[in-house]
Parts: structure tokens; C-alpha cells; sequence
């Protein structure tokens, strides 16, 4: 649900790499992609319009077409039989609806009532560098900032930056519809909506979905969230304060074995994650573990993770291949 988008995409190419087991695939999308066709496995497959009958039939949807198409749709998927994965924020926060990360929680994806949600994506690359550290040495307080790149508005967004790269360049006006504001040579604070705190509903995101993943409520986290002009991946600072000292070598030899992790780190090149080298992997990159010089406790690390891969399709992916076999709940990815 949702195929022909930028996540649709590349839930396309992991089934066939990851050779997911399905014995049909049907092509979800709005009406404005009727009678386009994608490609799988060298077979041309026909756009279906979302709509009444679609789930007919149907074991397992793999929805990203927004939150409000999953409001009103997947309930009916549900009811027609179907486990649906949801990449949107609609389901997030449901009580009733488990939050996964496999590599983190698998064994919630066992509690689920037809509705699985997938995590933001800022969440889930998070998620995979602290939650190792997390299990040694409990985590106190997270402070992260966040470097988002134009893939987390979709395909759309994306062509946006290139154009308004090339306007620039030309010295023309920059166009700016996908976003506020221009990307281009340019960042700002992500544009979602402000509470009256003064957080973005991005920045809350972090906050109460990694507090649900981990299971800790009174968790202390605290997020400021930038767009920044990049085409894939994002990137992110995180300050970890844990209850006890924990030393940098510990830490990079727990995430050296950590699933869904890669630690980049050559401290003599000041060579660290960059997303042009993340951008289609699966792993996150984690790099300059470092101890926090304020706080004795804390430790500092950046990292960078495609967005569109772990951060959304992968991930969902991933949590089919739990249901797909249920034995592999708590296994190591």
C-alpha cells in the first residue's frame, strides 16, 4: 500500500533481495497512479487503485501511504484477514498496537491484534546504537540531534533539492513546495508542527517511541531536529549519560558485535559516518564513540543510517520476516 512512493520502492527490491516467501504480490496506490506498472522479479505488475476489495485475499500488508490512508484503511485490511505493518505515525502510539524494532524488541511483534507499527525513523536509527549499551549499563538520559536528509519527505522532496540546487548554481530563485523553505545550501529546524513546549511533533517522536520500544516510560530524552541539505540517509549526534562510567572501548566492542550495526571509526583520517556512504546499506553506521569531557557518565557517538532503507522499508521487512517465522522472534539479525 502506497507502491509507487519512495518507500514503496524500496519495499520492492528488499522483498526480492532478502527473497522474502510470497505467493502473490498485489500493487497498492492512489487513483493519480492508475494504470502504471512496476517491475518484480522481471514481472511487469499492474498499479491497483486502494479501494474497497483490495484486501480480499490478502495475508500480509506492508502499508506506506501516509497516516491518514492507514486510518481508514487498515482496520478494513484487519477485518478482512490480513497483519498489516504500518511505516506511518498513525498506529505509533496506539497501546493496543506493538512498536517494533527486530534487532530491539522482536518479541513484541508476538502481542500484535492485526496492526504492527513501524518506528520513525530517526527512532529506529537511534534505537540500534544505544539499545546494546542500554542492556550493559542502564540508560539515564538521551540527548540527540538530528540531521535529516531531504528522503525523509519522500521522492518528491528530493528532486526538490536538485532543482534548487541547479537554480542556485544558475542564479535563479529557488522553489520551495515539498518544504517551507529551501534545502539547497541551506538547513533548518524540521518543519512538523510545534507544541506549546516548543518541541516539533519530529522531535516528540523520538521521545515517546523510544521510550515505548525500551519499555522505559520515565526514560529522559531530549531531541532537536534539523533538515539539512542531503539527498539519503540521516544523521545523528547522540550524548548517552548511563548510570554508571562506561568506557568508550567497551562501548565500540558491544556495538562492534551489535546487530544492524557497522562502526566506522579511523580517529588518524578524522574519518567517521557520512550519509553518502550510509545511503543503501542496510546497517546504521556508528562512529566517534567518545567519552562526554562534562559528564563522567556520558558518552558521545554520531551516526548515520539511509533512511529510506532502515529507517522505514527494511525495518518493516524485517518485522514480516518475524511473523513469516515466528521462531525467529528473539533471534539476532
Amino acid at each position: 500500500m502506497g507502491a509507487t512512493g519512495a518507500v514503496g520502492a524500496e519495499l520492492l527490491a528488499l522483498l526480492d533481495e532478502r527473497s522474502f516467501p510470497l505467493k502473490d504480490l498485489t500493487l497498492l496506490a492512489s487513483p493519480r497512479s492508475a494504470g502504471t506498472t512496476l517491475t518484480f522479479k522481471g514481472e511487469e505488475i499492474p498499479v491497483q487503485v486502494l479501494g474497497d476489495g483490495s484486501f480480499d485475499g490478502i495475508d500480509l500488508v506492508l502499508a506506506s501511504a501516509g497516516g491518514s490512508v492507514s486510518e481508514e484503511w487498515l482496520p478494513k485490511a484487519v477485518a478482512a484477514g490480513a497483519v498489516c505493518i504500518d511505516n506511518s505515525s498513525a498506529y505509533r502510539m496506539d497501546p493496543s498496537v506493538p512498536l517494533v524494532v527486530p534487532e530491539v524488541n522482536p518479541e513484541a511483534a508476538r502481542t500484535h491484534q492485526g496492526i504492527i507499527a513501524n518506528p520513525n525513523c530517526t527512532t529506529i536509527l537511534m534505537a540500534l546504537a544505544v539499545w546494546p549499551l542500554h542492556q550493559v549499563n542502564p540508560v539515564q538520559r538521551l540527548v540527540v540531534a538530528t540531521y535529516q536528509s531531504a528522503s525523509g519527505a519522500g521522492a518528491r522532496a528530493m528532486e526538490e533539492v536538485k532543482q534548487q540546487a541547479r537554480a542556485i548554481l544558475a542564479g535563479e530563485e529557488p522553489v520551495a513546495e515539498a518544504f517551507p523553505y529551501p534545502l539547497a545550501f541551506n538547513l533548518f529546524p524540521h518543519n512538523s508542527p510545534l507544541n506549546e513546549q516548543g518541541y516539533c511533533q519530529e522531535e516528540m517522536k523520538m521521545v515517546n517511541e523510544t521510550r515505548k520500544i525500551f519499555g522505559a516510560d520515565s526514560l529522559r530524552i531530549s531531541a532537536t531536529c534539523v533538515r539539512v541539505p542531503v539527498l539519503r540517509a540521516h544523521s545523528e549526534a547522540v550524548n548517552i549519560e548511563f548510570a554508571a562510567p562506561f568506557s568508550p572501548q567497551e562501548a565500540k566492542a558491544l556495538l562492534t558485535k551489535a546487530p544492524g550495526v557497522k562502526v566506522v571509526e579511523d580517529w588518524a583520517r578524522n574519518y567517521f559516518p557520512m550519509p553518502m556512504e550510509a545511503s543503501g546499506q542496510d546497517d546504521v553506521l556508528v562512529g566517534r564513540i567518545r567519552q562526554d569531557i562534562s559528564n563522567a557518565n556520558a558518552l558521545e557517538l554520531w551516526l548515520s543510517g539511509d533512511q529510506i532503507r532502515k529507517g522505514a522499508a527494511l525495518n518493516a521487512v524485517q518485522i514480516a520476516e518475524l511473523l513469516q517465522v515466528p521462531q525467529a522472534v528473539g533471534a539476532s539479525y
